[in-house]
């Protein structure tokens, strides 16, 4: 009698401890960094390999483990059962429910999915390969009780096989390195490029370019002694060329191409030819995205294009550098020239220029106003608006509130944007 009830008694403590296991398995195996494990397993460890082979397979893998874990827990249950019966008589049962919940809740799940959460990619690279041996031993099973399951369901109008809306990887990626920034794993700047380098895809070249009234251009019927010194004054290397019209550009003058044509011995500014050193203009839809524009621009290997609307006429000017700044931010170096975009005030408010683009200014305050259907902050208030505001006129959207302080003629020039507090 003492023996058998000592064999049930080990043997209860041995399906808790497989019941640990499995539930411990499935926290470290769901919770598993895939990224971590790709990278383990490029560098030769087999253990890794095989923990991808099984999260690929995760209908499997889960319903192999939960098959497991129900086994166990109404074998050890039954037992627990039979030996309290067998010392308490009928009063058993209820002696068996309470010391079988408090010892599966405790020891078989909480205790071992805390230590799983823990440390999940140890634990998983630990448990591969037993689990593996458990999802073979069970797969004509679980393959059984799947298949059941989906007929229930469809049934009911649920279709399993049906492609459900997930987030995509930019969005998953994105969610990863906020959480990673407000938990201080990620520094703003580092956010804020990675954020640059997932938005590329979602931008045009005509949100980032030089609009054509702010171009900086040559006039190649000009004396060319004037444009060797307006090519040294400019803090630009490359200038688009225009003849009889501004926007009848003919192509590009580079300064290195100057410089190199003024080094001939005896050659001065008024006796070479400007035309011989123009390259061809490179015309780009303005609906292009930065991403394929980024693309061109290094298989072309090219740093300048001409931005063009539908009708082919010329909208402005876009360059490899205006791409990478939004990826890295503003890219200074001693030739350029400061831009006054915003000023930050004593009193918590910022006064900012309308031409700002909205993507800077989020970035340089940690703001998060929307820049789908305006590039600029003074298009955003009249979308908002729906008018061209007065100066003088206050609104108030997306947690901020904007004062019109300057315009010129249809033009919002300047602006004050104020936080607005909770209670305001």
């Amino acid at each position: 009698m003492i023996i058998s009830l000592l064999s049930v008694f080990i043997a209860i403590i041995v399906l808790i401890l497989l019941s640990a296991f499995f539930s411990g398995s499935e926290t470290a195996l769901t919770a598993t960094s895939r990224a971590r494990m790709l990278t383990m397993e490029k560098n030769g460890n087999a253990k890794a390999r095989l923990v991808n082979q099984l999260i690929k397979k995760r209908d499997k893998l889960i319903g192999a483990i939960l098959l497991g874990n129900n086994l166990v827990n109404i074998l050890a249950s039954a037992l627990a059962t039979s030996f309290f019966i067998e010392l308490f008589g009928a009063a058993g049962v209820v002696y068996a429910t309470i010391v079988m919940t408090i010892i599966v809740v405790i020891f078989a799940e909480v205790l071992p999915k805390s230590w799983a959460i823990s440390d999940p990619e140890r634990i998983s690279l630990r448990v591969a390969t037993p689990i593996r041996w458990v999802v073979i031993l069970f797969s004509p099973l679980t393959t059984l009780v799947t298949g059941l399951v989906r007929i229930i369901l469809s049934k009911s109008g649920i279709n399993l096989d049906q492609e459900l809306p997930m987030m995509s990887a930019r969005e998953e990626l994105r969610g990863t390195v906020d959480i990673l920034h407000r938990d201080g794993s990620v520094v703003k700047d580092d956010r804020d490029r990675l954020g640059g380098l997932l938005d590329l895809h979602e931008l045009e070249v005509s949100d980032v370019m030089i609009h054509r009234t702010n171009m900086e251009s040559i006039d190649i019927d000009t004396p060319t002694r004037k444009i060797v010194a307006k090519i040294i004054e400019s803090p630009y290397t490359r200038l688009p060329v225009w003849r009889n019209d501004p926007d009848n550009i003919i192509g590009f003058i580079h300064a290195k191409d100057v410089l190199r044509t003024l080094a001939v011995k005896g050659k001065k500014p008024s006796e070479f030819n400007v035309n011989k050193i123009i390259s061809k203009p490179w015309f780009v839809p303005e609906t292009t995205s930065l991403q394929d524009q980024l693309n061109a621009f290094l298989r072309q290997k090219a740093h300048i294009a001409l931005v063009v609307d539908e009708y082919g006429e010329v909208e402005g000017l876009v360059t490899l550098e205006d791409i990478l700044e939004e990826i890295v931010g503003e890219i200074a170096d001693e030739h350029d020239q400061e831009i006054k975009g915003f000023n930050p005030q004593a009193d918590g408010s910022v006064i900012v220029e309308g031409s700002l683009p909205i993507r800077d200014l989020n970035r340089a305050l940690d703001w998060d106003l929307p820049d789908e259907e305006a590039t600029t902050v003074a298009g955003l208030v009249i979308h908002e608006a729906q008018i061209i505001p007065e100066e003088k006129q206050t609104f108030t959207f997306y947690g901020k509130r904007f004062v019109v302080l300057k315009r010129d003629r249809n033009r919002i020039a300047q602006l004050r944007i104020r936080t607005v507090l909770k209670g305001n």
